[in-house]
């Protein structure tokens, strides 16, 4: 299982929009974007959880792509060290 990061999102991105786009690359495991606590709105980022393979296949087709008027950028989440992401 892979997390992935998904940034530059717009913020009326949720996360069935989300998970249409991702499904077409594999099986999506989990969604969570990150949301503005009193509008709901997207922060404009989110994580994903994917299979390694399928993962592989989802950064290869979807980084760069534009979705919503936005570019996205897609790139393994990295495990945090010391409270920090690396």
């Amino acid at each position: 299982m892979k997390k992935l990061f998904i940034g530059n999102l717009s913020t009326n991105t949720n996360e069935e929009d989300i998970h249409n786009l991702f499904s077409e690359f594999g099986n999506v495991r989990s969604i969570k974007l990150v949301t503005d606590i009193f509008s709901g709105a997207c922060k404009g980022f989110g994580f994903i959880e994917m299979e390694g393979h399928e993962a592989r296949a989802a950064i290869a087709g979807l980084d760069g792509k534009e979705f919503k008027g936005k570019p996205m950028k897609i790139k393994y989440e990295l495990p945090k060290v010391g409270g920090r992401s690396r």
